[in-house]
C-alpha cells in the first residue's frame, strides 16, 4: 500500500493484482468511513459509468456487485441495469441530496493513468471529478472517492475506453467490491 498527502487529505494507491490488496484497501476505506460517519449515517455508493464501453463499465459492475449486499445503512446508485453516466449524473446527484440528506457519498468511477498504474485502485478523501479523463465537464461528487485505473491516458481517450481489456476491469471490480464488503462488515 502506498499513500501520499495532498492538501492534508490522504490518497491511497493499491495494486489490485497483489495479494492482500482487497484487505489493505478495506482497512484504509474503513478508516475513512469511520472518520466521516456517525452511528446513524447512511452510506451512498455512487457507481459512475456506462456499460456501453468496457473501460467505463467499472462503476456499473461494482454497483451490480454491491447491490447484492443487504446492509441496512447503505444505498447503491449505478448498476448494470440502471447505470449512472454523463447524461443522468446531475439528476442522480439531486436525487441523492433530496432522498439521503446527511448521507456519506462514496463516488466510484474508472480512470485513465500511466502504463505503470493500470490495475491500481485510488482511494481518497474529497470529491471525484467524473469524465475528466475524457475531457467532459461533469459535476464533482462524493465525500470519499474510489477510482480504478483501467487504461492509459492519451490522445484517444474515448477510443481507449472502448478497447480496454475486460480482464483489467473485472480484477479491479472484484478487489474494490470485496474491499467494500469487508469494510461494511467491520462497521
Amino acid at each position: 500500500m502506498n499513500y501520499c498527502l495532498e492538501n492534508k487529505k490522504k490518497t491511497y494507491y493499491f495494486n489490485a493484482l497483489e495479494n492482500l490488496s482487497a484487505f489493505h484497501f478495506s482497512k484504509a476505506l474503513t478508516e475513512l468511513l469511520q472518520k466521516y460517519m456517525n452511528r446513524n449515517t447512511k452510506i451512498v455508493f455512487l457507481c459512475i459509468g456506462s456499460d456501453r464501453a468496457t473501460g467505463d463499465s467499472l462503476g456499473p459492475i461494482i454497483g451490480y456487485k454491491l447491490s447484492k449486499m443487504n446492509y441496512h445503512n447503505c444505498k447503491v446508485y449505478g448498476t448494470l441495469e440502471s447505470p449512472v453516466h454523463a447524461n443522468n449524473l446531475a439528476q442522480t446527484i439531486e436525487s441523492i441530496q433530496a432522498n439521503h440528506k446527511n448521507s456519506l457519498v462514496v463516488a466510484i468511477d474508472a480512470s485513465l493513468g500511466t502504463r505503470n498504474h493500470i490495475g491500481y485502485i485510488t482511494l481518497g478523501e474529497g470529491s471525484l471529478k467524473p469524465g475528466s479523463g475524457v475531457e467532459k465537464i461533469l459535476p464533482e461528487v462524493g465525500d470519499i472517492h474510489i477510482t480504478g485505473i483501467v487504461n492509459l491516458s492519451g490522445i484517444f481517450d474515448n477510443m481507449l475506453l472502448q478497447t480496454t481489456r475486460l480482464n483489467v476491469v473485472m480484477k479491479l471490480a472484484d478487489c474494490i467490491s470485496l474491499g467494500i464488503k469487508f469494510s461494511m462488515l467491520g462497521l
